[in-house]
């Protein structure tokens, strides 16, 4: 959310570049245009300046021609590759008709470069060039992108590698970025327009006659009647995973449809790192390569304590680096389904040009439970409770006080996967290390993992429920995931490689509640859209403070604070994950702490392009006061 919100009238304007450019070729970089990749064949650029242009072009997707905000002429844009405690000079010329901005997302960088128009500066005006210059002060992998509009969805946005001073404590003979985004030849503004003229405009997976008969057989009549009239009360959809969905979206992997087939090569025994960035505008991803296990060994760019997993769910703006050791002189298939089911992003790792795997049996879309609304059977029983959840302006009847559902209480406990998941699993190739990291997951207990009832605020018309008990879901992977076979990474699973800087026990906290209104198509923080906050969130410089999210909402969203750290509260004591941007469940209620070390402005918003527009976005202030 800023000042260069979403503007209607660039649709004509957009539609007349569209007749310039439909000879234009198609447009991808360098590293994604061939079915061959090999390490060091991306398109870098490096050194103490470097010059990016942004421009409309053509995007060619599957044959059919969309105007696209490209960052020198590619999409994904050029890797970017710098080195830690180096200067950096990036100057941004904009070829576009609007204003442009460029955020680097994650970095940690004084205000008035951090690139949020409306917050920290004025933005980039058509014709102009601006120069961001700051110093390099982290390592990882990382990206950056438009945080102008709907510029992002567009086509805006590109990776950047950051490498270490100091060695890397794992190993690896060969590396690839792999960008997972979104594309829809419909504009943000027309998606915009029509998520507020229905919120289910985009749902095609709606539950058909054929369900309700199996719920009938499964749950019984009254039950399975009750249930579908507790969600027609409540004007939801146990299949709203996502507000846009494969009916428009084309899922892309390093700028390459699913038939394009993005392949990164290898020889049989090598230890391959993944860069994975989830840089889609509305799309969560549950990434997994079959027939290989993935190590993870970086989460948001920071080093953490390996973990060997077979799948994991990334939320939109997160990173992970995983290592994987393919042996067998064949294809596989790096597949990246969306959490609603409704398609796809594809790669291939081979061992030689040509080559492709098999895609995997795609998976059923999941339904929302009792669970994601803040309901349980086991709150059910806590004094005061009605196992329910209440509806600002709507008064609650005993089909929503009484419903269950069989899969309302269903957990997946972290020891089901294993003790491998919480230490330090072995890989050839890896080194050791110290045994004071092997942390006792219980040594620090986790805020909210009791189910905290709601207060008596229900946030107003801006929010459309409230989920009655909220509680810390980071040992669940997520809906959909739930009933999985294969080892799915977990929050819990994530801890820092070495103990985090400031131990200090936050001074206090601060509550904000994830609200929105589905139907009206509106997303807030405390029922507030940002056009309503009159003041920003208050830090106090150098204090530990904690964030404690409370998601009101039916949805998972990702939360990015920009020019701070997140230290994810996730029970593992002095070993911390920090992060740029966390996943909040429906009915969650997690916390992060924050050392408030970066005076100025900073934005602080839903990573959910949409969602952000539509006011879920706070600016938060550093200042001595």
């Amino acid at each position: 959310m800023n000042p260069d919100r979403i503007s209607r009238r660039l649709l004509l304007k957009r539609a007349a570049v569209l007749g310039v450019f439909v000879a234009m070729a198609r447009l991808v970089p360098a590293y994604a245009v061939t079915n061959s990749v090999n390490a060091g064949s991306q398109t870098i650029l490096s050194g103490e300046i470097i010059d990016l242009t942004i421009g409309e072009q053509l995007f060619n997707v599957d044959g059919r021609a969309g105007i696209a905000v490209a960052i020198n002429g590619t999409i994904p844009g050029p890797v970017i590759r710098l080195k830690e405690g180096q200067l950096a000079t990036l100057r941004v010329t904009n070829r576009l008709k609007e204003s442009t901005s460029i955020h680097w997302h994650g970095l940690l960088l004084p205000p008035a470069v951090d690139g949020v128009p409306g917050v920290s500066f004025a933005g980039i005006e058509p014709g102009d060039t601006f120069t961001y210059k700051f110093p390099v002060r982290q390592s990882g992998t990382y990206w950056f992108h438009s945080h102008s509009g709907g510029q992002e969805m567009q086509g805006m946005y590109a990776p950047m590698i950051i490498d270490p001073t100091e060695p890397e404590p794992f190993r690896y003979e060969r590396e690839y970025v792999v960008m997972l985004s979104d594309w829809s030849f419909e504009s943000p503004e027309t998606l915009l327009s029509n998520l507020k003229k229905r919120g289910g405009y985009y749902n095609f997976q709606k539950r058909t006659a054929g369900e309700f008969l199996t719920d009938l057989r499964r749950m019984g009549l009254w039950p399975a009647i009750q249930n579908y009239l507790m969600w027609d009360q409540m004007r939801m959809d146990p299949t709203d995973f996502a507000d846009v969905t494969g009916v428009t979206f084309t899922y892309l992997m390093n700028g390459l449809s699913p038939s394009g087939n993005w392949t990164g090569l290898f020889r049989p025994g090598e230890r391959v790192r993944l860069r994975l960035i989830n840089a889609a505008s509305m799309t969560f991803f549950d990434v997994r390569i079959p027939g290989l296990k993935m190590t993870v060994v970086q989460a948001d760019g920071q080093n953490v304590q390996p973990v060997v997993v077979d799948e994991l769910r990334m939320g939109v703006a997160e990173t992970y680096d995983v290592i994987v050791e393919p042996v067998e002189d064949r294809a596989y298939t790096v597949f990246a389904e969306t959490m609603d089911r409704s398609g796809y992003a594809r790669g291939t790792l081979a061992p030689r040009t040509g080559m492709a795997a098999a895609i995997p049996e795609r998976r059923p879309r999941p339904l929302r439970t009792m669970e994601d609304m803040g309901m349980s059977m086991s709150m059910g029983n806590m004094e005061g409770s009605h196992g329910g959840m209440t509806m600002p302006g709507i008064e609650q009847s005993d089909d929503i006080t009484k419903a269950k559902e069989e899969a309302a209480n269903r957990k997946i406990q972290h020891a089901e996967h294993g003790e491998q998941g919480s230490g330090t699993p072995s890989m050839q190739g890896m080194h050791e290390m110290p045994e004071m990291m092997a942390v006792d997951p219980h040594s620090s207990p986790i805020p909210g993992a009791e189910p905290v009832k709601h207060g008596p605020d229900d946030h107003g018309s801006g929010n459309q429920m409230v989920a009655e008990f909220s509680q810390n879901r980071m040992g669940e992977p997520g809906r959909g995931l739930e009933s999985s076979e294969r080892r799915v990474l977990l929050y819990t699973d994530l801890k820092s490689l070495a103990p985090y800087p400031d131990q200090r026990e936050p001074e206090r906290e601060i509550e904000i509640h994830l609200t929105g209104h589905m139907e009206r198509y509106m997303w807030s923080f405390d029922g507030k859209k940002y056009s309503e906050a009159k003041e920003p969130i208050h830090f106090r410089y150098g204090e530990r403070v904690r964030l404690t999210f409370v998601n009101d909402t039916m949805m998972e969203h990702p939360l990015h604070l920009h020019g701070m750290w997140m230290h994810l509260e996730n029970g593992t004591g002095a070993y911390l994950p920090r992060k740029h941007t966390v996943i909040v469940k429906p009915a969650e209620r997690l916390s992060v702490a924050v050392t408030a070390d970066a005076p100025g402005h900073w934005a602080f918003h839903c990573h959910l392009l949409l969602h952000m527009e539509a006011g879920m976005f706070r600016v938060v202030e550093v200042s001595e006061q």
